[in-house]
């Protein structure tokens, strides 16, 4: 099976087996998103031939922007898309102005100019190559013929869904418990006393989750409970906790859609992998005595094996 279980601390993602089955990382928590801001009218689109500035003549064009876009990516992820723009012209601007600088020096006739330039060059004839493997092995019938395999491959699995309200001490615990026991509501209780920062203000929803996901005595308390049913208080290294079983199901295979962009992402990587090993295989590479990787060293000897039975001593603090 391709797809292991996403540890976090509430809220089993569906997408979870998926995602770990493909050998992908995913999210660390379940979080509620924030508001979507309005969506900001996008820039209108150029033609890549359309002039957006002029050097002496020389000029930069919509083309010329979006390279330069790509390669400025990181900087820019915050911006919307007409400051994106703008920065990688300037960006261009400085750029060829500091080059023409260069070449006036004669700063590209070195050596180590001239390698670095090859060196550079290869590398986006790499990237360019693998872009084209990546696009022509992300295909409809591949993903689904993927997708269908791993599904049929996930092995089921136990959630439940509970409710929790943590506090600090087993006296808060049992008054939690007295007021239970006189009917109020779990959900409006969890919101006036839970520690917890997430979840208290959820009624203590802490969502679906597995086995493996929680603290070991949560878990085992939480898949004891019978749905609708509270659990004596639990001691772990959060504190008390006092739970309520909501429901229980086998966790459900994410849809297609849900789960394709983890599939398209292994998809890629396999194929890049798979297209540079073939290159490797049909090229006679030759690595020479100098190139050859080190001999890994040796562990440095314990100073202290054989003393006390190699006990470890905790250091004075």
């Amino acid at each position: 099976m391709i797809f292991p279980a996403l540890t976090r601390p509430r809220g089993a993602a569906l997408g979870a087996a998926f995602a770990a089955a493909l050998g992908l990382a995913a999210p660390a928590a379940a979080q509620t998103p924030p508001p979507a801001a309005a969506p900001a009218q996008p820039a209108p689109k150029l033609e890549p031939s359309t002039v957006l500035a002029k050097i002496d003549g020389e000029a930069i064009t919509a083309g010329d922007v979006e390279v330069a876009t790509e390669d400025l990516e990181q900087s820019m992820s915050s911006m919307t898309e007409p400051q994106r723009r703008d920065y990688a012209l300037n960006y261009l601007i400085d750029l060829k102005l500091a080059a023409k600088e260069a070449e006036k020096q004669k700063l590209g006739e070195g050596e180590a100019f001239q390698k670095r330039l090859g060196y550079l060059k290869d590398r986006a004839l790499f990237e360019e190559l693998l872009q084209r493997e990546a696009k022509a092995a992300v295909t409809e019938d591949r993903l689904r013929k993927l997708y269908d395999e791993t599904a049929k491959n996930l092995k089921p699995e136990d959630e439940v869904r509970a409710r929790h309200i943590l506090v600090k001490t087993e006296d808060e615990a049992k008054k939690v418990e007295e007021r239970l026991a006189k009917g109020e509501d779990f959900a409006k209780i969890a919101g006036e006393v839970s520690i917890d920062p997430g979840s208290g203000k959820q009624g203590g929803d802490l969502g679906f989750f597995g086995r493996g996901q929680m603290v070991p005595a949560f878990e085992e308390a939480a898949f004891k409970l019978e749905p609708g049913k509270v659990s004596a208080p639990v001691k772990s290294q959060f504190g008390f906790h006092v739970i309520k079983l909501e429901e229980k199901r086998t966790r459900p295979v994410p849809p297609f859609e849900q789960v394709r962009p983890q599939i398209e992402n292994y998809v890629v990587r396999t194929a890049q992998q798979e297209f540079v090993m073939k290159l490797r295989n049909d090229a006679k590479v030759e690595r020479t005595e100098a190139g050859k990787p080190a001999a890994p060293e040796e562990a440095p000897a314990d100073p202290g094996a054989g003393a006390a039975g190699g006990a470890t001593k905790t250091p004075p603090q």
